[in-house]
């Protein structure tokens, strides 16, 4: 495995300063936003399709300091209700697709998004719960009619391509557990496969070990994201774990993010570290620091040294003991 970074924690540094850093503290992988959510600080796509020499050069950049790209990502909402919003997040992920083919990248990173109701909505609709019977008519439509179809076509766009498709599994979106994914994979095709982060894991009350060994067992996981999450043991009682509050107001919230080994102990990161191995899972763990108890450098820096410290680096070898 090696230990890498969602370069948008960086977006404030320039493009080689950031990979510098980065190589400083002995990080091998560097994940790259292209835009949407994450931003395009570090990757200008519209630029690099259209260069081939600025493509060598970014390549070129990133490879002088012995890292790799891990995955291009770009984060959005192609099922978005409104039209200017969902064509715009649509052209994004697929200029994303023909920049990681050409850069040799193998992952891109995304959501799978959330249509509305109906045709006529304005806004995403997330079911979650099955009755009253509207939310599982809506849920139905929404599968039908809108995910299915949207990521078997890109699903196809991206294997034609030779890349394959990370969905984050986050609340918010069609995607969001193991199982919807595993069903969206069924549909659309095996390009289709989880950026999985244990941080939404457990703030929806699943395992991430558990999640692992389900994701895994069926060839899905095709990127990794660290970040941990803490839950208020009291907070949640009241608010619940859908809990609505902006993630600002961090003494009242049922949870919230934080970095490696501060949401849950070594241990438990040695397991989902384990698991991946098990799996077969050997390619990069890109951390995500999202903490908002620690600046940037200090939540960046614990997430590497408490990683360091778990990573399984080294290739399998023979059971010599047996």
């Amino acid at each position: 495995m090696k230990l890498g970074i969602f370069t948008v924690l960086f977006s404030q540094k320039p493009f080689e300063e950031m990979l510098d850093y980065v190589a400083s503290k002995g990080l091998e992988a560097v994940e790259i936003g292209t835009g949407g959510y994450p931003g395009d600080a570090h990757c200008k796509r519209e630029e690099l399709l259209a260069d081939e020499g600025k493509r060598k050069a970014f390549l070129k950049a990133v490879e002088s300091r012995g890292l790799i790209i891990s995955a291009l990502s770009c984060h959005a909402n192609p099922l978005h209700p409104q039209k200017a919003i969902s064509s715009e997040h649509d052209r994004l992920i697929r200029e994303t697709i023909d920049l990681a083919s050409k850069l040799g990248v193998p992952v891109v990173n995304t959501f799978s998004g959330c249509p509305g109701d109906s045709e006529d909505a304005k806004y995403p609709n997330w079911p979650v719960a099955p009755w009253p019977n509207d939310y599982q008519e809506i849920l139905d439509w929404q599968w039908k009619n809108k995910v299915i179809p949207y990521w078997t076509e890109i699903a196809k766009y991206a294997s034609e391509r030779n890349v394959r498709i990370g969905l984050e599994l986050h609340g918010g979106f069609s995607v969001h557990t193991p199982a919807t994914l595993l069903r969206l994979r069924e549909a659309a095709g095996e390009a289709i496969g989880a950026n999985l982060d244990p941080s939404h894991m457990w703030w929806q009350g699943i395992d991430p070990v558990q999640a692992v060994h389900i994701l895994g067992r069926a060839g899905a996981i095709h990127h990794f994201h660290a970040k941990d999450t803490s839950i208020d043991p009291i907070n949640v009682n009241r608010y619940g774990l859908t809990d609505m509050q902006p993630y600002t107001n961090m003494l009242e919230r049922a949870w919230q993010f934080r970095t490696v080994g501060f949401g849950h102990d070594l241990k438990t990161w040695a397991d989902i570290i384990s698991a991946l191995r098990l799996v077969g899972y050997d390619y990069v763990v890109s951390i995500e620091h999202e903490d908002g108890l620690m600046s940037v450098d200090e939540g960046f820096t614990k997430a590497v040294q408490n990683l360091q410290q778990v990573l399984i680096r080294e290739p399998l070898g023979e059971m010599w003991w047996v």
